[in-house]
C-alpha cells in the first residue's frame, strides 16, 4: 500500500533552517546534497511508514503516536493517518529534544 507523504509548515521551516546553516556554514553544495538526501528519507515512508521507531523522549512519556526515521544526524519526526504520512518536525538530533518535541508536538 501506497502513503501519502505531506511536509507540514513546521518541517518545511525546520528543513529551510538546516539549509540555510549548511550553506552558511559550509557551502550550498553540502547544503543542496542534505536536503535532498532529508527530501529521499521523507518521500520513502511513502511506502513502509511503520518501519519508524518510536522517539524514546516521548515514549518515556507513553506516547505512542510519533514514530522517527533518521538521515544522520536528522530525525525526522511523524504520524500516520490512514493513508497518509504527516512529517512534523526534522530536527538535528545532536540537541536536546525533550522539550521541544513535547511542546512543537503537544500544543
Amino acid at each position: 500500500m501506497t502513503f501519502h507523504v505531506h511536509i507540514i509548515r513546521d518541517a518545511e521551516d525546520d528543513i529551510f533552517h538546516i539549509y540555510r546553516y549548511i550553506s552558511l556554514n559550509d557551502s550550498i553544495g553540502n547544503a543542496e546534497y542534505v536536503f535532498e538526501k532529508i527530501q529521499q528519507t521523507c518521500d520513502s515512508l511513502s511506502q513502509n511508514p511503520e518501519r519508524g521507531h518510536y522517539p524514546p523522549e516521548l515514549e518515556q512519556t507513553g506516547i505512542l503516536e510519533y514514530r522517527e526515521i533518521h538521515f544522520k544526524p536528522y530525525r525526522i519526526i511523524y504520524n500516520i493517518a490512514g493513508r497518509d504520512v504527516l512529517i512534523h518536525c526534522i530536527l538535528d538530533g545532536r540537541r536536546d529534544l525533550q522539550e521541544l518535541l513535547e511542546r512543537r508536538l503537544l500544543r
